[in-house]
């Protein structure tokens, strides 16, 4: 009978949901795993089987991710068998899916950084000045320049108005999510690049008047990140460093790691990344305890 009602709900999720076959393989799958567990017909099962399930999936070495994957596809069964009148409740409607593990975000090492900006930089004097090769070797370098040393999300970043450069400060406001403001900061060397893009920039007869500091023909008006993100990559390569390593985020995730690495303080990430809860942030504690622990070993008198 189980089995029935296991090829009922498949059924249903192909007809009514357009489910294709992978999915229903994995759906099948991970319910007859289910099923062989239980000591009788699945349907039947109650709250304390499904715990029971997901305890011994923990003890055979699954990670909390397939743990979570099949508690989902018993969580759809057995809301098919309510809705359907077949069963008068639904056991998972009580149970707390797996706690997933974050995971930490790639990190480039400041090497690597600086061979991103150095490369970026050659690149510039590389090109025949006015050529478009200079105009967009000079906008990379200033699009990363100034991700690395504010960070930036990649939408912020693109979309910034030319008035940042043009009041040459070391710090400016930029509006983030939920329209919420913050003060992001600029070093001497980003703002020199952005001068330098500036001063090239005007000479793009039809982006000169444009309010936006990488203006782009785009339906936004200004350079698409998609196009950042894609020449990123590019410029990456050249550098040594491999595309799958690389991306804006990866950038924005390395200046908050390397403030982290040389002394500031979590809260101040926090408030420079823009995140409106510090649990956000702690996805960083990692470089900390390292920190920390380099701190205590080369520090403390008893330390090995």
């Amino acid at each position: 009978m189980s089995g029935f009602r296991v090829e009922t709900f498949l059924e249903m999720m192909a007809a009514e949901r357009g489910a294709s076959d992978n999915t229903l393989g994995a759906y099948r799958r991970d319910l007859e795993d289910a099923s062989a567990f239980m000591d009788g017909p699945l349907e039947k099962a109650s709250a304390d089987d499904i715990r029971a399930f997901l305890s011994d999936m923990a003890g055979r070495g699954f990670t909390p991710g397939t743990q979570a994957r099949k508690l989902s596809a018993l969580r759809q069964f057995f809301r098919f068998l309510y809705t359907e009148g077949m069963r008068g409740d639904d056991p998972t409607g009580v149970l707390d899916s797996p706690k997933k593990e974050r995971a930490l975000p790639k990190v480039l090492g400041e090497d690597e950084v600086s061979a991103l900006l150095a490369r970026a930089e050659e690149e510039v004097h590389a090109a025949a000045p006015g050529s478009e090769e200079h105009l967009s070797a000079l906008r990379m370098q200033a699009l990363l320049e100034v991700l690395y040393a504010s960070g930036l999300r990649v939408s912020e970043l693109v979309s910034l108005p030319v008035t940042v450069a043009q009041r040459d400060e070391r710090f400016f406001v930029v509006r983030g999510k939920g329209g919420k403001e913050r003060i992001v900061p600029l070093s001497q060397r980003a703002r020199a690049v952005m001068k330098q893009w500036l001063k090239s920039r005007a000479g793009i007869t039809q982006f000169k008047d444009s309010h936006w500091l990488f203006p782009a023909a785009s339906q936004s008006g200004y350079l698409p990140r998609q196009v950042f993100g894609r020449e990123l990559k590019a410029l990456g390569a050249r550098a040594g460093i491999a595309s799958a390593k690389l991306s804006p985020h990866v950038l924005r995730h390395a200046f908050a790691s390397h403030l982290l690495q040389n002394g500031a303080d979590l809260r101040a990430v926090q408030q420079l990344l823009g995140h409106s809860d510090i649990s956000t942030t702690q996805i960083y504690t990692h470089v900390l305890e390292k920190r920390l622990e380099e701190l205590v070993q080369n520090h403390h008198p008893l330390a090995d």
